[in-house]
Order: C-alpha cells, then structure tokens, then sequence
C-alpha cells in the first residue's frame, strides 16, 4: 500500500510540473510581445501538445519522445483547418550558450532519426544542404525551432529548452488559404519591432536550406549542418 501511495504521489508531482511549466510557456508565448502569432493562436486554443524529456540529447528519453510524435502525427486531423504544434520540453537540461545549444540541439534530432524506421517524407529533401530540406519524423516533415534561455533571439528566449515541432503541412495549407505572406510579413514585422531587427537567418521554404534556421543561432555561409542523412 505504501508503495502504491508512493507512486500516486510522484504522479502528482510529475503533473504539477508539466502544469507550471505549460503555464511559464503559455505567459511566455502570449503574456508578452511574442512576435509569432501562430504561436499565439494554438495557444489561445488550446491546441499545443507540450511534453517534457528531462534533458536535450538524453539517449533514454528520445524513444519516449519518438513515440510521442509518432502518436502525434496519427492523431493529427490533415483534412482540418485547425493548427496545432508538439513542444517538447527539457527541463533539466543545464544552461548552454548558443554554440552548445546547437550541438545538443543536432545531437536529439539524430538520435530521432536513428530510431526512426519511416522513409524520409518525399514531399522535401533529406539533404540538409538542400534548399528543399526538411527534417522527417515518422514519414512527415517538420519545421523545428530550437528554444532555451541563452538566445540571442528574445522570440526564441524560452523558461526552458525545447524543441517546437511544426508539421511542415501548415505552412503549405497557409499557402493553399491564401493568407501564408501575410502572416508570414506579420510575423517578421513583429520580430523588428520586439529586438530591432528580423531574424537574419529567416528565409521563405525552398530559397535555402531552413537547417541554418533551427538553433536561432546566427551562422555564416560556411556553416556545415551537423546531421548527415
């Protein structure tokens, strides 16, 4: 019995923690000038599956997290209009400057890879180089965003690391409404007006690899992705 009431006790705790760290992402997404309004928008619906890892690149956490974004996409309604995104969070991850965020940052998506047993989804590129890259998960493409509280990009400042997963699909059913360059020139508007400038690494799907983009970090033209397919 003591046992039982042991484990109802830690479920407890596990639960309050995922609570209070979905409301420090929710505050930190919506209670400020948050330049992206998708962001804004699954929030203010509801609509953000946010789980926690412990910490990034953690090889006994990345099966759980794999399963959790193969279970994501199956549930996920493609004939829908609704947007949703996956958070994964990884709060015991210690506090890593730009360059080391990165590393980790490449280090968890190939261990996801890895364990991946889905063909690349045809629809983009496996070749980070690509202009057409996008990186896959469980036969779909996602558009990943690194987080963490050491970014030079205060959009990107999070209470804790994490990795936003944003199914590649959306940007094209924004394409396909019409209204992709609007919330696109919205986005980057809001951007300039939070820091003073645009994300220098920001560019359109297909005009450069988007790889350059994931970490937030500035990067040269010599910069070599650190995933190989």
């Amino acid at each position: 019995m003591l046992k039982i009431a042991e484990e109802k006790k830690e479920d407890l705790t596990k639960s309050y923690k995922i609570d209070q760290i979905y409301k420090d992402f929710d505050r930190f997404i919506t209670g400020e000038n948050h330049p992206c309004i998708m962001a804004k928008t699954v929030f203010s619906m509801d609509n953000v599956h946010l789980k926690s890892y412990k910490n990034l690149a953690n090889l006994s956490e990345t099966s759980k997290l794999y399963e959790d974004l193969k279970s994501y996409i199956k549930e996920y309604d493609f004939d829908s209009n609704k947007f949703e995104t996956f958070i994964a969070v990884f709060p015991d991850t210690p506090q890593l400057n730009e360059l080391d965020f990165e590393k980790q940052l490449w280090m968890q998506l190939d261990q996801l890879h890895k364990i991946d047993n889905f063909d690349w989804d045809s629809r983009v590129s496996n070749d980070p180089d690509d202009q057409n890259f996008s990186f896959s998960i469980a036969g779909r493409s996602f558009y990943i965003v690194g987080l963490h509280p050491n970014s030079s990009r205060l959009a990107r400042r999070s209470p804790f690391t994490a990795i936003t997963f944003n199914l590649h699909w959306q940007f094209e059913k924004l394409r396909e409404m019409g209204t992709y360059k609007r919330v696109r020139n919205t986005i980057r508007k809001r951007d300039k007006k939070l820091q003073g400038n645009i994300n220098p690494m920001l560019e359109d799907f297909g005009a450069t690899s988007e790889a350059k983009q994931y970490s937030g970090r500035k990067v040269s033209e010599k910069w070599e992705c650190p995933f190989k397919h």
